[in-house]
């Protein structure tokens, strides 16, 4: 009974320390980004992204389901150019469970070790003056993936929202 009911906090614990997306985000004081109207994707940055072609996918569409609301718009002559940059790496949690009590083990207090590891990922999304091709405003996000089809889109959409509520810097 013991162990079940440490098992769900543990479960517990995993989850909500799971759903968020930590955000920051950092820019070019010197600019004015009320002067930008209309962007469009660098593709060299967007190739360079080592994720699926349909996670490529899913990160421009939710981008440029957000854009209009920031009050800018797709154009063949933009003002910004936008590229995203990923990374990956296995988050390793270890929860370690002291029992004390007599029983028949000789090692009296020893417990167990649980070990979770899930995947994290971290997405950039640089915002580049078309005019000077310099970085103007950099958001990133970090937080678990999921491999569920299902789920990825939401996730995703969670992932890029977060990261553009930081623009334009206020």
């Amino acid at each position: 009974m013991k162990t079940l009911k440490l098992l769900s906090l543990i479960i517990l614990i995993t989850l909500s320390s799971c759903s968020s997306v930590r955000v920051n985000a950092d820019y070019d004081k010197k600019v004015s980004f009320t002067n930008f109207k209309s962007y469009a994707y660098l593709k060299s940055g967007i190739d360079k992204a080592e994720i699926s072609d349909l996670d490529k996918k899913r990160i421009l569409n939710a981008i440029d389901e957000i854009m209009p609301t920031k009050g800018l718009s797709k154009s063949e002559n933009p003002d910004v150019l936008i590229s995203i940059f990923t990374k990956e790496r296995e988050r390793v949690d270890v929860y370690q469970n002291y029992g004390f009590g007599w029983g028949w083990n000789p090692y009296w207090g020893m417990g167990y070790s649980n070990v979770i590891t899930t995947p994290e990922g971290t997405l950039f999304i640089d915002i580049i003056d078309a005019k000077t091709k310099e970085l103007v405003w950099q958001g990133e996000g970090s937080g678990y993936l999921t491999k569920n089809t299902e789920k990825k889109d939401a996730r995703i959409k969670e992932f890029v929202s977060k990261i553009l509520e930081q623009y334009p810097p206020k």
